[in-house]
């Protein structure tokens, strides 16, 4: 039951998420507003998708809901909230 959220800042009470990197998205943004201030116009730029994603479990949470993770799944994770 893992849940996927736009930002690590909305996740820190749930016990597993994946989602972008929102310190990437903003590069992306700043990208795009760089590009329009040259004069390209907006219509005209592609549509980006997420390039970087992240893996947080939080264990705190899962202990509490009485769940166990596996080492496996541990390793795997960009971050662990204990």
């Amino acid at each position: 039951m893992e849940k996927i959220f736009w930002c690590r800042e909305r996740f820190r009470w749930r016990r597993a998420r994946t989602g972008t990197d929102i310190n990437d998205g903003y590069r992306q943004a700043g990208a795009y507003a760089g590009r329009i201030l040259k004069g390209e116009r907006r219509g005209d730029l592609p549509v980006l998708q997420s390039t970087k994603f992240e893996f947080v479990i939080n264990l705190k949470t899962a202990k509490a809901l009485g769940l166990s993770i596996s080492d496996n799944l541990l390793t795997l994770a960009d971050e662990v909230i204990e």
